[in-house]
């Protein structure tokens, strides 16, 4: 398969650049407990290593894959993603902006910036098209959404840790 500048335009992977600089620019402007030195502070090696390895994946594969918005399901895809890139942004600006607020110290409000990733990236998931490599492999949103998955239960878990640590 010939790869052009059209194909390289579409590649997945520029839709997880959005909540990746956000996070990476605002990180440590979130609370004391979830910024990098703290958040990691006593997780034990199990949870720690799978959720990088997740982490890892769910950043890396949409390099692997085009995405599209010519079906349905890629439509709603887009949408997901648009929805939970804003929910993104919002569970950060509130920890941020009211880190003494009710939502904020609530576990729910604490452990957004982990569960609100699971919007945008079943969304990204949703629009993939089609893989680089062999044409014989057949993209299906289950082939990323399935790692990302396992990903946030242990980036979910390690939030919910610190939550309780912090209590």
């Amino acid at each position: 398969m010939k790869i052009t500048i059209t194909d390289i335009m579409k590649n997945g992977i520029w839709l997880t650049f959005p909540p990746l600089l956000f996070s990476l620019i605002l990180m440590n402007r979130l609370p004391a407990a979830l910024t990098p030195a703290l958040f990691n502070k006593g997780i034990p090696d199990v949870l720690a290593n799978g959720e990088n390895i997740g982490r890892i994946l769910v950043f890396a594969l949409p390099s692997f894959f085009t995405i599209g918005i010519s079906t349905k399901i890629q439509k709603q895809g887009f949408t997901l993603y648009l929805a939970g890139v804003a929910l993104y942004y919002l569970s950060y600006l509130a920890l941020i902006f009211f880190p003494d607020s009710t939502w904020s110290t609530s576990m729910v409000g604490f452990v957004a910036t982990a569960y609100t990733n699971l919007f945008w990236i079943i969304g990204l998931g949703l629009l993939g098209e089609k893989f680089y490599f062999p044409a014989h492999i057949r993209y299906r949103p289950v082939f990323y959404i399935a790692p990302a998955f396992i990903f946030l239960i242990f980036h979910i878990t390690h939030a919910v840790i610190v939550y309780r640590r912090n209590l």
